[in-house]
């Protein structure tokens, strides 16, 4: 059944949110040989060479699509239909009250598809995300990395992705570092 809104009962829930990626990433400490500090040379100051919108889904998936330069709307909605094609039935989408979600564009596009509805959590609040613990786990692990393309930052990312789907103990952290009270992952 569908309420007022068109969300379907059973639907996937899906904690989306958008990040970004560059060659000028902060770098975290690490070994080298005394009296040798190790120098990683960063190929330019972009602040955002590529950025993912990634959606975690209460079943343990994970969901996304990588985009160059800064997410805007016509990209937001590109990644919608990616997530919905993969879905292939309703599902809603959570996500925080950013400017490119709140465009007029957006909204009216979503109108047109009945199988996604959106639910907002509060503007700024990453602490009740699960898919920013998620993410957050990714970048970590890429943290003093020398990548030199788009291509190899979006193969490692894609790689930690993958290593997480095959921790659903650390999915499951994440929600629960959000406040929510998940016992497993459907």
């Amino acid at each position: 059944t569908k309420d007022k809104k068109g969300a379907a009962a059973g639907a996937e829930i899906v904690f989306e949110d958008e990040f970004g990626f560059s060659y000028a990433e902060p770098v975290s400490f690490t070994w080298a040989p005394k009296g040798k500090t190790p120098q990683l040379k960063r190929i330019t100051k972009f602040r955002r060479e590529t950025s993912t919108m990634a959606g975690l889904a209460i079943s343990g998936k994970i969901y996304k699509r990588h985009f160059d330069g800064l997410i805007n709307a016509e990209k937001l909605l590109v990644g919608l239909e990616r997530f919905e094609r993969y879905i292939k039935g309703p599902f809603i989408s959570i996500w925080d009250r950013s400017r490119t979600h709140q465009v007029n564009r957006v909204k009216a596009s979503l109108e047109k598809h009945p199988n996604i509805h959106v639910e907002c959590l509060p503007a700024y609040a990453p602490e009740l995300y699960p898919e920013e613990y998620c993410h957050g786990n990714v970048k970590r692990r890429m943290k003093n990395a020398i990548l030199h393309s788009k291509i190899e930052i979006r193969s490692s990312l894609d790689q930690g992705f993958a290593r997480l789907l095959k921790r659903p103990d650390i999915l499951l952290s994440c929600f629960q570092h959000a406040g929510l009270k998940l016992n497993r992952l459907w």
